[in-house]
């Protein structure tokens, strides 16, 4: 893959997180989906673990496909839920609730 392919592909994944609206999340494979990329969920984490590099994404709206936050980083939570996100008793974001539907 070339630097400029990866350059364009870094900013089509954050073009896409900056649409998440506030109060809402995606999940990483949401992403890949909107981007054309279906099965390139872990390269969509790869490249918000560096977003912070790039500029200031809302990279706190993207989950897993089952609602969890992303492992080693404690204030996401707090994020979201400042947001209005709700988390269920198990401390998982509730898919069907705050899902957003784009």
């Amino acid at each position: 893959m070339s630097q400029v392919l990866d350059e364009d592909l870094r900013y089509e994944i954050l073009s896409a997180v900056s649409e998440i609206p506030e109060g809402r999340v995606a999940s990483y494979g949401q992403i890949a989906r909107l981007i054309g990329r279906p099965k390139n969920a872990r390269l969509v984490g790869r490249v918000l673990r560096q977003a912070s590099a790039y500029g200031d994404f809302p990279c706190h709206r993207v989950v897993d496909q089952s609602g969890r936050t992303a492992p080693g980083w404690p204030e996401q939570r707090g994020l979201l839920e400042m947001e209005g996100v709700g988390f269920k008793a198990n401390g998982k974001v509730d898919m069907k609730v705050w899902q957003w539907a784009c």
